[in-house]
């Protein structure tokens, strides 16, 4: 089988990222709550990947040529949960167990769940689970590309630039990285626990194409990514500038977003904020101009 990807509209894209927005949201109104924050700062991105970019097929998750995303930020499960079910992996309404006894639907992602390809969280080792996916399709000649999304706080591992110095090396222009630089990490402020500024030129200097864009702006990511590899023999990094939370104003930006049970009134007030938004035809909006991301 050839696998391609369907042409699809900004409006439609921001249609979806919105119901994701939705679904993540109504996850975390659950008894036993879950990753919010970093779940909404990375909806732009994964919609952009499986409604526009990658190309996979829900009906033959394991086709050996499907490009591959692995979400080394693990404990935003949720949002990648909820991306898999809008694009028809396995039913929306299995999201409703999410984190119960006997659900597959975990804490972290495992390979239980369909669209899942490996099980992550551990916090720094998903750029080197990329880069062996990245390197056996070149070794292979296969078209397969691959991408992965880290946390900015996870960038404070060295186990990331120990890969990444590996895929510049090796000239894999066909792994993708997307840093989520939100500015928050579960205990606060990435530049007060460990500063990551200038984050581009970090990267640059380990042999990678850099891009930054606003990480809430469907346009921009899907550009951005679409366009990717940036130079060739090169891997290439999107430094997404997104806000934690984004979508519910009255946690956005906030470290308290990292993880949330929503009460029936706060569950409502969520809803109707995003409903508003999605009405007004908007992105999420940044709450300050401050940058940076998070662990999540």
């Amino acid at each position: 089988m050839t696998l391609t990807t369907e042409p699809t509209t900004l409006d439609e894209l921001r249609g979806r990222a919105w119901n994701i927005r939705r679904r993540i949201v109504d996850v975390c109104a659950n008894p036993q709550g879950g990753h919010l924050g970093g779940s909404l700062s990375l909806v732009e991105v994964l919609t952009a990947l499986y409604f526009d970019v990658m190309r996979v097929d829900p009906a033959l998750p394991d086709d050996p040529d499907r490009d591959i995303f692995l979400l080394s930020k693990g404990h935003a499960a949720i949002g990648l949960y909820c991306t898999l079910a809008e694009r028809g992996y396995f039913d929306v309404d299995e999201l409703t167990r999410y984190a119960e006894t006997g659900s597959r639907l975990m804490g972290h992602p495992t390979r239980d769940v369909p669209g899942v390809e490996m099980p992550t969280g551990s916090l720094g080792h998903g750029p080197a689970l990329a880069l062996g996916f990245a390197l056996a399709a070149k070794l292979s000649g296969s078209p397969q590309k691959t991408y992965v999304a880290l946390g900015d706080g996870e960038t404070q591992e060295g186990s990331v630039w120990e890969a990444a110095m590996g895929a510049a090396g090796l000239r894999l222009d066909n792994l993708v990285a997307v840093v989520d630089r939100n500015g928050l990490q579960l205990t606060g402020d990435t530049e007060e626990i460990c500063p990551l500024e200038p984050v581009a030129d970090r990267w640059r200097s380990f042999g990678w194409a850099v891009r930054e864009v606003p990480g809430q702006d469907m346009a921009a990511v899907r550009e951005a990514l679409a366009s990717a590899p940036w130079e060739p023999g090169r891997p290439s990094v999107l430094v997404a500038r997104t806000t934690k939370g984004a979508g519910v104003p009255f946690v956005a930006g906030k470290p308290k977003s990292h993880y949330v049970a929503f009460g029936e009134r706060q569950h409502a007030r969520a809803l109707s904020a995003l409903r508003r938004a999605a009405e007004q035809g908007g992105a999420p909006q940044r709450p300050n101009a401050g940058g940076g991301g998070a662990d999540d």
